[in-house]
């Protein structure tokens, strides 16, 4: 036996051999997205025993290896997880705060326009010109609040068709990863272009949610999204479906089906992209719609209201102008029923004081041991709603009515009192006489104490005792003891009443009273004939534009659409900081991915004359073993 050069020499071509293939593919993938960078490692075969001595037998390739770092992956995946979060947030709030620049800036605008417009009135009340103008107004003001809803409903449908495009997108990949398990089971998680697959398929589903990866012995992975739901097990994926909103149709939901179970997934635990995308539509978009629909809702009440307390130009109460705001089409949406309901109440919202609405939604709960509990989704509050008479009192503004049917234990219902509001919102006047530029005239007795005051609310022609147009009615108050009686214009008394919480509502005259000490005769006459010229009830209407009609009589109408603006600028800003943030997070993984799993061109092209030179080296073994031989052969010719 002898040490055999040749066979040393085979075995080195052959070891740099494989190590020039590695090398090589590694230089063929550098630019492959996905691939991990592979290394030969080579080791000494088995050594001989000649004499006292073991000699060497050459080498071989004992195994090509992917250089993978599972945490530093981890910690990609989680960055990639937040920074397409933080993206996609900052671009829907992007558009949003664009939309609101441009389209929504005609809102506050028209509503100047009007103020102004009425303003025109009080100037000219006479000048149907100027009336019809002002209409017109009040037609731009309603078409302004109508587009500025239809935007905002088309970001809500965009929304809804990216999340539903994002579910697709992740079954296919479920399905993709459900298949390389099976590949990868029958290699036993060797095959290095198939686990780069797989983690590349993983890399992009952390794109759309948080993913958690948990190896399995049979090689496979299992993949979970949000912490909570099993996208795939072994081989077996589950399916990812989009189904109708609940209690909100047009807000759909995501869930998760397995064989013939379905469960619904919490969207606030996803992550990513989808995460982002529910997080926008719900904690953005509703609640901007919702507050748009208060600011409507305030505009019609407003108007109304101040036309019910003056006279238009044919002599008669003056009409709305807006559609009134309990008017059908100005209450969709209001309320939501869930579909786990067992009860069969049809419920309806009617909206009795514009000026403590929020602009928030609720959730209306009943038990048979709590009741009718209302809850504030923003605050979390609840309040104890009173059933009389087939309506539930003490939401902050509004009231519920039961229409027909009855709740059952364990019902909910979502209530959005404003909802609908900037959809609904239109002009119902065609005459420019309808305008109210006037108003009755206030009349204090001389023998008044002064400790008492009234405000007229509104009048209504139709109720039972209207003096008419044209006429007057004296009230004469008991503030001590809370009664009144009214008088008409010849002094004849038309009837005695109570005075309830301040206020009088009676003979189509709606009042409310303020007194600083109790007094048993104060008389107050209000004059109903309509003066030429006369415009006080137009002045008070225009002077409404800086008054504090919103919000429990903090904000004014601007500012409703103005806080929301600087609201979603606001959040537009955070967002942009929060990309800034993940970015950096994100770039600080996957550099450190690629120092550890990237391929480096340089460090390859060394790698490459070092094989190279061992392999011609091995090469040039081999020849210096067949001069031996030559020569011992000619030696014993």
């Amino acid at each position: 036996m002898s040490i055999d050069l040749l066979n040393i020499a085979r075995t080195g071509i052959q070891a740099s051999q494989a190590q020039l293939g590695v090398t090589s593919n590694n230089i063929a993938n550098a630019n492959t997205e996905g691939y991990n960078r592979q290394v030969a490692t080579q080791a000494s075969s088995q050594s001989q025993h000649l004499g006292n001595n073991f000699y060497g037998t050459g080498t071989y390739v004992s195994d090509v290896k992917r250089v993978y770092n599972e945490f530093a992956a981890r910690e990609l995946r989680i960055g990639q997880t937040s920074m397409s979060a933080a993206e996609t947030s900052y671009s829907k709030l992007s558009e949003l705060d664009q939309i609101y620049a441009q389209v929504g800036k005609m809102v506050p605008e028209n509503l100047n326009n009007f103020f102004a417009s009425i303003n025109s009135v009080a100037d000219l009340p006479s000048d149907l010109g100027i009336r019809s103008s002002s209409l017109s107004s009040a037609q731009q003001l309603a078409n302004g609040l109508n587009q500025m809803q239809s935007q905002l409903d088309g970001q809500v449908k965009q929304t809804n068709s990216q999340i539903e495009a994002i579910t697709t997108r992740i079954n296919e990949i479920g399905k993709e990863l459900g298949s390389l398990n099976v590949e990868l089971m029958k290699s036993q998680d060797q095959d290095s272009q198939v686990l780069d697959k797989q983690g590349a398929l993983i890399l992009e589903l952390s794109e759309y949610a948080q993913v958690n990866v948990i190896p399995l012995d049979t090689g496979a992975k299992s993949i979970m999204l949000g912490g909570s739901m099993m996208l795939v097990s072994g081989e077996v994926s589950m399916s990812m479906g989009v189904s109708a909103g609940d209690p909100y149709p047009n807000e759909p939901r995501i869930n998760a089906s397995i064989g013939d179970k379905t469960l619904n997934v919490d969207p606030s635990k996803l992550g990513g992209q989808l995460g982002a995308l529910f997080s926008f539509r719900d904690d953005t978009l509703i609640p901007a719609s919702t507050e748009l629909g208060q600011l409507a809702l305030g505009v019609a009440d407003t108007f109304n209201g101040m036309q019910s307390k003056g006279i238009d130009l044919n002599g008669e109460v003056g009409s709305n102008i807006f559609a009134d705001i309990n008017d059908p089409l100005m209450a969709l949406g209001r309320v939501g029923a869930f579909s786990t309901n067992t009860g069969d109440a049809a419920m309806s919202v009617n909206i009795d004081d514009v000026g403590a609405l929020s602009g928030g939604s609720y959730q209306l709960d009943y038990s048979t041991a709590d009741g009718y509990q209302l809850k504030d989704t923003q605050t979390g509050t609840k309040t104890t709603m009173t059933l009389a008479s087939g309506q539930l009192t003490g939401g902050a503004g509004f009231s519920i009515n039961i229409a027909s049917g009855a709740m059952a234990d364990g019902d909910k219902f979502e209530i959005r009192p404003t909802a609908g509001g900037a959809a609904g919102l239109k002009v119902v006047m065609t005459d420019p006489k309808g305008i109210a530029a006037a108003g009755p005239t206030l009349t204090p007795a001389t023998a008044n104490s002064g400790n008492t005051a009234i405000s007229l609310n509104s009048m209504d022609s139709s109720a039972g005792g209207f003096q008419g147009i044209g006429s007057s009615i004296t009230f004469q108050l008991d503030t001590a003891a809370n009664t009144y009686e009214a008088f008409n214009a010849a002094g004849a008394s038309l009837g005695t009443g109570a005075i309830t919480n301040n206020n009088i509502n009676a003979f189509g005259m709606d009042f409310d009273i303020t007194s600083t000490a109790g007094a048993t005769s104060e008389r107050f006459t209000f004059d109903l004939a309509l003066a030429e010229g006369d415009n006080s009830n137009a002045v008070a209407m225009a002077s409404l534009s800086n008054s504090k009609l919103m919000n429990n009589g903090t904000g004014t109408l601007t500012s409703v659409f103005e806080n929301t603006k600087l609201d979603i600028g606001s959040q537009t800003k955070s967002a942009e900081v929060r990309v800034s943030s993940a970015t950096a997070i994100y770039q600080q993984a996957s550099n450190r991915v690629q120092s550890e799993s990237g391929v480096n061109l340089d460090e390859e092209a060394a790698n490459l004359m070092r094989f190279q030179q061992s392999y011609q080296a091995s090469a040039r073994i081999m020849t210096t073993a067949q001069t031996i031989f030559d020569t011992l052969f000619s030696s014993v010719r």
